[in-house]
């Protein structure tokens, strides 16, 4: 099969390009990284690019936008997509299952059920990928976050400890591999003991070998051995390992410690190379090749990826790569092609798509939905609940809805249940995110009795310290005064855990850590008893 291809389609079978899941082009959110739909289509026709990585979009626009695309292919298409918690997590109408760390919680108590709700998870994580056109999850996780003040990993985490994280995510693994989909464990050698965003700088891990081979190296050892697919780095800087090169582009850490040490013999993918750790100290061209030189299979998200394949084949006919290091590369990725197409026998290059029945029946089951509402209620955290309503009040009670940013909350709206549930007992909605001013919390002894909702988990770009702030700073003013209803904190266990170090234990709470329509139903019918 190799031998069928150019130079220019070898490489450009190691290129996975960013769309996005809708279907027009106005509906585009990030036209920096998502290109429109003619440049798409040359991409697929004109270069070959092996892969497309999707954001955004509804579940049935997905299921339409991947048959374009593999009618569009020159050769068959790697679909994937960040659906650590579900499908549904980016494309609603499928399912959006609690973060990872949910079911560490559950681990605590019962380590069996959180084993067998993480298998669950992958089965129906794989079954709506299939049924949507996507073959290839980016996950699990497999970070141990033991670092309290990561911003990116986080609740993304099953864990704590590289026991618990191995447990829950070769689980998940192991659900996923009852369909032809593939897994892909990240970000290595390890992203947990970081308090940098990698998606705007170069953190470091400043660890010694030994500590990296009983702490980061464990879960992807396990997950090695469960069979995962993929192994994605990490934008890290380890001089235990590597002085010079980041893991992206290190090949001491992706060909000896990955290939030849661990012994990984399945497809290495670059986290996305438009991240600020790399991006703004190496140029596309250069980022590209190193890439390629250190050993990563797949170049995930470059700035253009007509100019990554034109540097890379330029790379290979001055020498500096063996054409045997690219034929490496696209062996592994055909066979991981083969393993998602069934039928699919190279060179004959059949659309895999043809015979895909798009079945959405699968999307939301009941038993789905039932599994999701178990995840939630049994990690959930509570006390005082339900609440004690007081019907002789004339004046109506606030519900404050602190978010990072109201434009990018998905999972708020009129609608939802964190707005319309309050509204059905009196409450008067208001929204505060990082736009609004802190002086407008200069409140006195005449304010409402005041329910905090607050949405705060670890996000890539931005991390939650603002919105930790803003949220103190709200809740201080309402006890300074005793207007403080309860809290409801949507998230982060880290957060939740430096806000009731501050709240009497008079107050009500509940923790949960989904910030989804189920997650938020789950916590306000504990809290008004329904």
């Amino acid at each position: 099969m190799i031998n069928h291809l150019s130079l220019a389609e070898q490489v450009a079978q190691m290129v996975v390009v960013r769309a996005s899941g809708h279907l027009f082009d106005q509906q585009i959110r990030y036209p920096t990284w998502e290109p429109p739909l003619a440049t798409l289509k040359s991409w697929l026709e004109d270069l070959g690019v092996g892969g497309v990585i999707f954001v955004d979009g509804s579940a049935i626009e997905l299921a339409a936008r991947t048959q374009q695309l593999q009618s569009w292919a020159k050769f068959p298409l790697l679909l994937a997509a960040d659906i650590e918690e579900g499908v549904g997590q980016r494309f609603p109408g499928a399912t959006w299952f609690p973060p990872p760390m949910a079911l560490a919680a559950i681990a605590e108590t019962d380590l069996s059920k959180a084993q067998h709700y993480a298998e669950q998870m992958g089965t129906v994580t794989a079954q709506e990928a299939i049924a949507l056109g996507l073959n290839w999850i980016l996950g699990p996780v497999v970070d141990v976050n033991n670092n309290a003040d990561n911003p990116v990993i986080n609740v993304r985490a099953f864990g704590e400890t590289p026991e618990r994280v191995s447990q829950l995510a070769t689980a998940f693994i192991q659900g996923c591999q009852q369909y032809p989909i593939l897994t892909t464990a990240k970000h290595f050698p390890g992203h947990g003991d970081t308090a940098t965003d990698s998606h705007w700088e170069l953190p470091v891990l400043p660890h010694s070998p030994e500590r990296l081979a009983t702490l980061e190296l464990p879960p992807f050892q396990a997950a090695i051995q469960a069979g995962v697919d993929g192994i994605m780095s990490a934008h890290l800087s380890i001089p235990a390992w590597d002085k010079t090169w980041p893991a992206t582009l290190s090949p001491e850490i992706l060909t000896h410690q990955l290939r030849q040490t661990l012994g990984f013999q399945g497809l290495i993918v670059t986290d996305a190379l438009v991240m600020g750790a790399i991006a703004d100290h190496y140029t596309p061209k250069e980022a590209a090749i190193l890439a390629v030189e250190a050993g990563a299979d797949i170049l995930l998200m470059p700035a253009n990826p007509a100019v990554t394949i034109q540097a890379v084949c330029q790379a290979v006919e001055q020498g500096r790569i063996a054409p045997d290091r690219i034929e490496a590369s696209v062996q592994r990725i055909l066979q991981a092609k083969t393993k998602v197409s069934p039928g699919w026998v190279p060179p004959n290059l059949p659309n895999p798509e043809a015979e895909r029945l798009f079945t959405p029946e699968l999307l939301m089951q009941s038993q789905t939905e039932a599994l999701v509402q178990q995840i939630l209620q049994e990690s959930e955290q509570s006390r005082g609940l339900p609440l004690s309503l007081d019907s002789s009040s004339t004046q109506s009670p606030w519900n404050l809805v602190i978010v990072d940013n109201l434009l990018e909350a998905p999972f708020l709206d009129r609608q939802t249940p964190a707005i319309a549930l309050p509204k059905q007992f009196g409450y008067e909605t208001h929204w505060v995110d990082c736009q609004t001013p802190d002086s407008l919390t200069d409140l006195d002894s005449r304010h409402p009795l005041t329910l905090v909702q607050l949405f705060v988990r670890g996000n890539p770009f931005r991390g939650s310290t603002e919105i930790t702030r803003i949220g103190q700073h709200w809740i201080k003013q309402l006890l300074r005064i005793d207007r403080l209803q309860a809290l409801l904190v949507y998230g982060s266990p880290y957060v939740m855990k430096q806000f009731l170090l501050d709240i009497p234990e008079t107050v009500p709470f509940a923790f949960s850590y989904g910030q989804m329509l189920s997650a938020q139903r789950v916590a306000l019918e504990r809290l008004f008893g329904l």
